[in-house]
């Protein structure tokens, strides 16, 4: 048997074995699903634990541009995954996973991190009005106006640190500022398409001063939802999976079992 060929048929070999292994190990892939103003990286903190744990993990780039499309990426991508999945979103990644979840077969449970949970027909903009304590609307910058009448909405630099993370350091809020995905008004304003809470176990995470989502709207869409646990982090911002990065970490692979 030449080399080339005994390198092959190795690396295939291996390649199963790994499979095997995943299997064997009876542990659910994560796929975790960022919101607005923020990308995969903010996942960083949680994915080193679940990986330590022994976790597969998959962290999507969310489009951000529509509910109906973003759902359909997120479930194309669940559904090619061969393994159970728990599917976790943060703040607009709840309402895609929302979507997702429904629309993929093999989703064993829902986690939303600081995230929404809508109805159908329900947008992420109706849920941040009906509660108090919301302060995400005067600290946009100018929109960026899109081909077909869209625009693009980002958090002004000045005011990201106090609204969207005011528990991290102010260096890697700045960080997070300059390097945001600008997420369109009308993925804000659509109504959401499915409501995969409705017969998936979900779980809720998020932080009693989250400026972007008022913490009223998490408690009341997590008991809408008959969360399997609720855990509310006091004084934690939107961003609770980078500032505890351990406790959403906990409550994911409580999900998990």
């Amino acid at each position: 048997m030449n080399r080339f060929l005994k390198t092959t048929i190795l690396l295939a070999l291996a390649g199963t074995f790994s499979t095997g292994a995943l299997a064997a190990s009876g542990k659910p892939t994560v796929v975790l699903v960022h919101g607005a103003f923020a990308d995969a990286s903010s996942w960083n903190g949680v994915i080193s634990i679940l990986e330590r744990d022994g976790f597969k993990v998959v962290a999507v780039a969310n489009p951000l541009r529509s509910v109906k499309t973003d759902g359909d990426y997120v479930a194309r991508i669940v559904e090619s995954i061969k393994t159970p999945v728990v599917l976790v979103g943060h703040s607009y990644g709840g309402s895609v996973i929302s979507a997702s979840g429904a629309a993929a077969k093999n989703v064993k449970s829902l986690v939303y991190v600081a995230a929404f949970a809508p109805e159908v027909g329900e947008s992420a903009a109706d849920l941040s009005d009906r509660f108090p304590g919301g302060t995400l609307k005067p600290t946009l910058a100018e929109p960026v106006a899109l081909a077909g009448g869209d625009k693009d909405m980002s958090i002004r630099k000045d005011r990201f640190h106090e609204q969207f993370a005011a528990d991290i350091a102010a260096p890697v809020a700045d960080l997070m500022a300059a390097t945001q995905r600008p997420i369109t008004l009308s993925a804000l304003t659509e109504p959401a398409p499915g409501a995969a809470w409705r017969t998936i176990p979900s779980f809720f995470i998020y932080g009693e001063k989250d400026k972007n989502i008022p913490a009223q709207a998490h408690a009341f869409m997590a008991d809408r939802a008959h969360s399997k646990d609720t855990v509310a982090v006091k004084d934690a911002s939107h961003v609770v999976m980078i500032s505890h990065a351990n406790k959403v970490a906990k409550v994911i692979e409580e999900a998990a079992k």
